[in-house]
């Protein structure tokens, strides 16, 4: 197996990583503290090809693999994990529309996802469905002009912000079965959204509840086909495991690379603290485990790719690794940095806590181990 990068995945990664050093690095910590990311910065994203990584270029998208992503959101990590997250989530979408979607449903919303002249949210999860997602309880009702929805999302990034939310409904039975997407565009009657929450971490992203009253949407907002909505966001959910596998990936990488930079210059009993062995093992411990999880998470992707038959099980293998080992290593160049890591200003903080929801969200750690001991279990059967 080569694991080497083609000249192509070099130069995306170099790329993305200019492009967060330029436009997103600088700013972070700024819009951290302003509980928002500026409108300003989509187009400049969508002009490097980023906005519609998997969408066909029939329809202004990049057609990059789901390596290339890994690479792409690791790399725009670098800068801001909560930045880079949210443009994995609007991605996630349009690779779901571009996947699943008709031909009219391409050709109206998959151009300006590539453009980001629409800023997609992804809307699966409910005050009382989690893990469960299957039980969620939001109801679309035929109507004679499309659908009425009635219910709530919960923990919705982009809440408020975005221009359409693509949504899990059930238009038909209990279970995985009853279950569609509709797209609810921002201004649609009977939307509305929840407070802002206050979170530990992500904080530039707005999140909110979003809620339907009886909101009324066209039927020609259906993604595919009625029924097959669980379908469509489980298989989105392997691709977002990834990019929020490399998001903590990329924010670790910044991490350690700090860390390593403090080591050098801090001062400890007549020498940098760098010259001490523990901290050396320290940091030669941190290297082997990015390094592992790097591997990992590309053999994932590459499986995703090829579409082989275990490619949910090592995508949640990689998520539930690659994102506890960064964390366990953003956690560890915070220690490097003794008190001053817990000040805002170095920065590592920050990550430590943008960091941490890596292991709940697209699915919590322990349902990732849930999905890979089942399948093993399966695999024990046959």
């Amino acid at each position: 197996m080569d694991f080497a990068a083609t000249e192509e995945q070099t130069a995306i990664f170099e790329m993305a990583y200019a492009f967060g050093q330029e436009h997103i690095a600088p700013f972070a910590q700024d819009w951290e503290e302003q509980g928002t990311i500026p409108k300003a910065l989509w187009p400049k994203v969508a002009e490097l090809g980023l906005a519609g990584i998997y969408v066909s270029e029939t329809y202004g998208g990049s057609g990059l693999s789901r390596l290339d992503a890994t690479l792409v959101f690791e790399a725009l990590s670098m800068a801001c994990p909560s930045v880079a997250s949210f443009l994995s989530i609007h991605n996630m979408c349009g690779g779901m529309i571009d996947k699943f979607g008709s031909e009219e449903s391409k050709a109206r919303w998959l151009p300006q996802i590539c453009s980001m002249e629409t800023v997609f949210s992804y809307c699966l999860t409910e005050p009382g469905s989690g893990s469960d997602a299957a039980a969620l309880r939001t109801r679309a009702m035929r109507t004679n002009e499309g659908y009425r929805l009635q219910g709530t999302k919960a923990f919705i990034s982009g809440g408020s912000y975005s221009d359409a939310y693509l949504t899990m409904v059930r238009t038909g039975e209990d279970g995985p079965k009853g279950i569609s997407a509709i797209v609810v565009e921002a201004g649609s009657d009977g939307l509305s959204f929840g407070g802002l929450e206050k979170k530990m971490g992500w904080r530039a992203q707005p999140t909110a509840q979003v809620q339907f009253d009886e909101c009324a949407v066209p039927a020609s907002n259906l993604i595919g086909e009625e029924g097959r909505g669980f379908t469509y966001a489980m298989a989105g959910l392997d691709g977002g495991r990834l990019n929020i596998a490399a998001s903590a990936l990329g924010g670790a990488q910044a991490a350690l690379a700090a860390a390593l930079s403090y080591a050098g210059e801090r001062k400890a009993f007549g020498k940098s603290i760098d010259q001490f062995q523990s901290l050396q093992f320290k940091l030669a411990d941190m290297e082997v485990k990015l390094q592992a999880a790097r591997v990992f998470l590309r053999q994932a992707a590459w499986k995703l790719d090829k579409a082989a038959p275990d490619a949910t099980k090592y995508c949640a293998m990689a998520k539930v690794f690659v994102t506890d080992v960064a964390f366990e290593v953003a956690n560890d160049a915070l220690q490097i940095h003794g008190g001053y890591g817990y000040l805002a200003d170095y920065g590592v903080e920050k990550i430590v806590r943008d960091l941490r929801v890596h292991q709940i969200l697209e699915g919590t750690n322990e349902i990732m181990r849930l999905i890979v001991s089942r399948q093993m279990l399966a695999e024990r059967a046959s």
